[in-house]
């Protein structure tokens, strides 16, 4: 099957008669940057309203605007399981566990004031007078949680040490082992300071005084398993400093880390056919033991000009439950009309309907002889029928449909030689839309295509009512334009943040607000870092 397409942009300048039917709206655009104050810029107070009263509401105008501006076309949020899988990623990055096995245990504790009291000091250093060398050997971070903490709007971040240490004595051959065990906390909350825009970090960074704990692994005899306990007395108080000095700012790097990466994931732009589509933080937020980023969205051409931004729109976006998913990622309707309406421009397409499709074209010919006999009878085997999609396809959402209408003007002529068409037709079309995913691919199937409504623009074989045609004009299109249009969409949109989030394949589902993402396996988290 051969198809000649031919630039569509000429379309809406040859039929602007078709007037009722291009009333499709396209959506706003995003303009709007500003209105408020070029608004109060070109008004000036009345004479019943005082210069307090306009300045208070064009404040209330450029709030108002602001907080649409701000509305997000966009969520990722992530669940307690990415958010310990990333982190423990981080902390492995950034060898916490080689910082753990580095505690200077011995300095530390040769080094901790005796409170004043001259007797104690010589106590600890008649105790450490029996200690070679004091140091861990072996140092695991367990597995991390991630709950919310009391305040609402707060992530605590629990995240277990595991350590073996030992110290030489010249009193045993062999090293004396303790197993320690202490917990560091800290706090993800939002950074809300004048210096830039609002951010998550981590703060409050200490350990737990009930999850310490220091215990001698073998017994030894009397005096050695006495100076082992005398130890392990002085590494209690040490331990929460070591863990606060020299652990805290790694998580807090780790954090910072993730956090970055994050950014830097929903920046990936997506690719639509010769366009892409790009994301921007709006702002972060914490509900509940979930991170969730709110997103605007722009989209560009080849040229990477921006033709349409998506960060103004005041509707709200529903953010649906995770349902124990460990991430979901919601998109408006907006920007997935945008996206679908970029991978199907505005064509046209001419068939040699004879050549191509011989028996719908003996059905039209049949059809039109109902009309006009005299008609009928030009068609010759060189017939061609023109499809022009005008502008470009409307998306619809509903819970768990979707549908994608567009408008069509469809010429026939008699044969390849004529100038003039038979007739002009315009036509609303519709089809119901399906996505599917494959891999991290997300893909756009339509299915069937209906022809809701049939307008006579011209026509030279005298009026006649155009649902007449229904049937066979149904059949061309569904023969001609579908298989193209789902030739376009089949080539996917590839959804970077499923595989950068660690999961293989995505599957998506529809809300009345637009699409959700989810993983569709999960992965086996690495439930430690390990030295």
């Amino acid at each position: 099957m051969t198809f000649t397409v031919q630039g569509g942009r000429t379309i809406r300048k040859r039929y602007k008669e078709f007037g009722e039917l291009t009333s499709f709206g396209l959506g706003a655009s995003a303009g709007g940057h500003g209105l408020a104050s070029s608004t109060c810029s070109s008004l000036t107070p009345g004479k019943m309203a005082g210069p307090w009263t306009f300045t208070l509401l064009c404040g209330l105008l450029a709030t108002t605007l602001i907080q649409a501006t701000l509305s997000p076309t966009a969520v990722l949020v992530l669940g307690p399981k990415v958010i310990k899988e990333k982190l423990t990623q981080e902390l492995k990055d950034h060898n916490a566990t080689s910082i753990l096995q580095q505690l200077p245990l011995l300095g530390t504790i040769r080094e901790q004031p005796a409170g004043g009291i001259p007797v104690l000091g010589s106590v600890v250093n008649t105790i450490l007078k029996y200690v070679i060398w004091l140091k861990v050997t072996t140092a695991n971070i367990l597995q991390l949680q991630v709950k919310p903490s009391a305040n609402d709007k707060e992530l605590l971040v629990k995240i277990p040490l595991d350590m073996v240490a030992g110290f030489n004595t010249p009193l045993v051959k062999t090293i004396v082992e303790f197993h320690m065990e202490t917990e560091a906390q800290a706090i993800v909350r939002m950074d809300t300071s004048a210096s830039g825009p609002t951010r998550l970090v981590l703060s409050d960074c200490a350990t737990s005084d009930e999850s310490l704990r220091v215990q001698l692994l073998h017994k030894f005899s009397f005096l050695v398993n006495t100076l082992a306990k005398e130890v392990m007395n002085l590494l209690v108080p040490a331990l929460p400093n070591l863990v606060k000095n020299q652990l805290c700012p790694v998580i807090k790097a780790s954090f910072n880390g993730m956090y970055a990466d994050l950014l830097q994931l929903v920046k990936v732009p997506i690719s639509l056919s010769t366009d892409r589509l790009e994301f921007d933080l709006l702002s972060p937020a914490i509900k509940g033991d979930t991170i969730q980023l709110y997103l605007g969205a722009k989209l560009l051409d080849s040229q990477g000009k921006v033709t349409k931004w998506f960060n103004n729109s005041a509707a709200s976006l529903a953010v649906p439950s995770l349902d124990n998913a460990p991430f979901s990622f919601i998109v408006s309707q907006d920007v997935v009309k945008a996206a679908v309406a970029a991978m199907l421009p505005p064509e046209e397409f001419i068939v040699l309907l004879d050549s191509v499709l011989p028996e719908i074209a003996r059905r039209l010919k049949s059809s039109i002889g109902l009309i006009n006999e005299k008609a009928a009878d030009k068609l010759g085997s060189t017939q061609i029928v023109k499809i022009l999609t005008q502008d470009t396809p409307e998306f619809f959402t509903d819970q768990g449909h979707a549908r994608v209408a567009q408008l069509i003007v469809l010429e026939v002529f008699a044969s390849s030689e004529a100038l003039r068409p038979l007739f002009t037709l315009g036509i609303e079309a519709s089809s119901e839309a399906q996505f599917y995913t494959k891999g991290d691919e997300l893909i756009l199937n339509l299915n069937n295509i209906s022809s809701d409504r049939i307008q006579l623009m011209n026509s030279g074989i005298g009026w006649f009512q155009p649902d007449v045609l229904k049937n066979i004009i149904t059949e061309i299109i569904l023969s001609v334009l579908l298989p193209n249009q789902n030739g376009k969409l089949r080539s996917g949109v590839p959804v970077s943040v499923v595989k950068a989030l660690g999961f293989e394949a995505a599957e998506s589902s529809l809300t009345k607000d637009g699409l959700v993402l989810t993983p569709a396996s999960l992965w086996k988290p690495s439930s430690t870092v390990s030295q």
